[in-house]
């Protein structure tokens, strides 16, 4: 991780920690040698590195992790620049940690990072959303945030939605997962017990708990005045079914296996399968396998399958 702040706590004493990268933010200065000496103690520790790259992070610090893999020449280091919330971010790390105990090799576990973002429900309750770009805000809703005691409910991740809280919304609703979640709520300068009421309700969470808000979130969210939320699969076997269920296919760049599209070590994306006219005849070379593949997000009616106990 790039903060210490996104590392959640475990939920029991068996999932690893996570490690902090330092990188160069605003004043703040490192020297490239001590991010070179970090990462090639953790190559030498763990063997491969996955990175979870806010995508607020800034452009020096991103430019930092880039300059460190390029000089190292390492195959072994993903970095995944992912849209997601800070707290859906930590959430998604706190699932891979989860993960790395089963037997999914680290390729897999990289690329099971785009898939799993999908099944996180991060949003935040906010103040204003007169500055929010992260999604689409109408001049209507600009105009409200002008409005004293205003607050706005805003879902990022997996699909963008905003409602205007209090009586002028009264009936509004955030579209939720269908499947059970547990619900991490991380509390900013704002005052509203909507998220651990009216959201957990309607969204039927099996829990809630609370988290620091992270120090990115205030950037992320364009104000300080927030409380972040993320709905997540908690169940490490629901995890790993969901993982397992997708189709692993083998990086033709680098050689690690895959699941979805592209890899998440090299970025190289999945060779399409050869057109049924290049492909020989079944009288010249016997039975094919089927060579269909999945994109990485499951259909509705496998995730059905996949989540359901």
């Amino acid at each position: 991780m790039t903060a210490p702040d996104l590392i959640l706590p475990p939920p029991d004493q068996h999932t690893p920690p996570a490690a902090v990268l330092q990188t160069p933010q605003g004043r703040t200065t490192r020297p490239l040698e001590a991010s070179l000496s970090d990462m090639h103690a953790l190559l030498e520790q763990h063997g491969y590195v996955i990175v979870l790259c806010p995508a607020s992070l800034p452009s020096q610090a991103l430019h930092r992790l880039h300059t460190v893999r390029g000089v190292l020449e390492s195959d072994r280091i993903a970095l995944l620049d992912l849209d997601l919330p800070p707290l859906g971010l930590a959430v998604l790390a706190l699932q891979l940690r989860q993960l790395s105990l089963c037997d999914f090799s680290p390729g897999v576990l990289a690329s099971a990072a785009r898939l799993l973002s999908h099944y996180i429900y991060a949003g935040a309750v906010l103040n204003s959303v007169t500055k929010l770009d992260r999604v689409p805000v109408s001049l209507r809703q600009h105009a409200k945030s002008w409005v004293p005691g205003s607050q706005f409910a805003v879902l990022a991740n997996p699909k963008a939605q905003l409602i205007r809280l209090g009586s002028a919304g009264q009936g509004a609703k955030l579209e939720g997962p269908g499947f059970g979640t547990r619900l991490i709520v991380a509390k900013g300068q704002l005052q509203s017990d909507w998220i651990t009421g009216s959201l957990a309700r309607s969204w039927q969470v099996q829990g809630v708990a609370e988290a620091p808000l992270p120090a990115e979130s205030t950037r992320w969210w364009a104000t300080g005045k927030l409380i972040e939320f993320a709905a997540a699969i908690p169940d490490i076997s629901v995890l790993y079914q969901l993982v397992s269920s997708v189709k692993r296919e083998e990086c033709h760049w680098c050689g690690l296996e895959l699941i979805g599209d592209r890899c998440g070590f090299c970025s190289a994306p999945l060779l399409d399968s050869p057109s049924p006219s290049a492909l020989p005849s079944s009288s010249q070379s016997g039975n094919h396998e089927n060579h269909s593949r999945p994109t990485g997000v499951l259909t509705s009616g496998q995730q059905r399958k996949a989540i359901s106990p």
